[in-house]
């Protein structure tokens, strides 16, 4: 995979790009809103990075202060490979230090194996998991599958933490 070499990364600047995350958003997560430790939230209630290569947006990050951590609550790439989630989560710990929180953590589930790899690589350990908690999840959020990744059955929260 050749990787990207033009990455821009900014906030949204219009009403196109908020557009545009909020799309992304319901694609990649199924849905307006997204669930984490019993608490629902939609794109309107986070910060967002996207990242734009030769005039396309290729990704977008997002996340949610408050006081004195951040929950990272979303990561994606148009493009497996070429980079754009690296850059992504460094510009958010940028955003975030520059903020004055220094910890970050993020939620993911027991099914998603490829994202343990790429935070664990990027520094991120576990700090908790919370055994068939998407059971919980799935009333607020019906639409999560009960099936994940590599047919691996959905049933537990792991959180991911960073001190930055």
């Amino acid at each position: 995979m050749e990787k990207a070499k033009n990455v821009q990364i900014r906030p949204p600047q219009t009403e196109e790009d908020r557009e545009w995350f909020r799309s992304l958003w319901i694609s990649e997560w199924g849905g307006e809103i997204m669930i984490s430790r019993g608490r629902a939230y939609g794109p309107q209630d986070v910060s967002a990075l996207i990242a734009w290569e030769d005039g396309m947006r290729v990704g977008a990050a997002s996340y949610l202060l408050d006081r004195d951590e951040c929950e990272l609550t979303s990561l994606n790439a148009t493009v497996i490979g070429a980079g754009i989630g690296s850059r992504l989560i460094a510009a958010a710990e940028e955003a975030v230090r520059q903020a004055g929180v220094h910890r970050l953590w993020l939620l993911t589930t027991n099914d998603n194996i490829d994202a343990l790899r790429f935070y664990q690589r990027r520094g991120y350990r576990i700090a908790a998991i919370y055994p068939d908690a998407i059971a919980e999840s799935r009333k607020l959020k019906p639409t999560i599958p009960l099936v994940g990744y590599y047919d691996i059955p959905i049933r537990d929260e792991i959180v991911l933490e960073k001190q930055l």
